[in-house]
């Protein structure tokens, strides 16, 4: 008889579709499902402003004037953390030569040499273990390697890479990447 009574009683939720089953609170045991995330494509931060005057605190302003070949009257410091730009003066307003620093997502790393000297450029492979290019132009060269999840780009206004290449050296030597 209690089967009699329950078959209509069944029928009747059955009936009302959906509205009933969604008053039906869910037990806290059950398992969650895994989701997947895809992740987004890295951009590249914005280019490095100088922001201050001050020292750079991995490279000496010295060994820039003998590497680039000019007098530095000026040094100015981007507020990038945990590595500021440094942006070494020709004159008071003129800058002869940029380090940029990147550390954290390799693939962020790899854009930014890929952006600084694309596709075409000639191979850079100093210092030992870092890979990237450099591009000579009218107004200078762009040196830029990264390794890992860091980056180092040296613009100069000196049209000879060596010079550029000699800076990042010494950076990624003060910087202990």
């Amino acid at each position: 008889m209690k089967r009699a009574l329950l078959l209509p009683l069944l029928g009747l939720l059955a009936a009302c579709g959906t509205d009933v089953a969604q008053n039906v609170p869910v037990p806290t045991t059950q398992v969650q499902q895994a989701t997947t995330t895809t992740s987004a494509t890295p951009t590249v931060p914005p280019a490095p402003q100088p922001a201050s005057d001050g020292t750079c605190p991995y490279l000496a302003t010295s060994f820039v004037a003998e590497a680039n070949g000019q007098r530095v009257p000026k040094v100015k410091l981007s507020t990038d953390k945990p590595h500021p730009a440094c942006f070494f003066y020709a004159t008071a307003t003129e800058i002869q030569l940029t380090v940029r620093v990147y550390v954290g997502d390799e693939r962020i790393a790899k854009l930014i040499v890929n952006e600084a000297a694309p596709d075409g450029s000639q191979p850079a492979t100093a210092p030992t273990g870092w890979a990237g290019g450099y591009v000579s132009s009218g107004t200078g060269v762009v040196y830029a390697v990264s390794k890992a999840d860091a980056a180092v780009v040296v613009t100069s206004n000196q049209k000879q890479s060596i010079k550029a290449r000699r800076i990042a050296e010494e950076a990624v030597k003060g910087l202990k990447l």
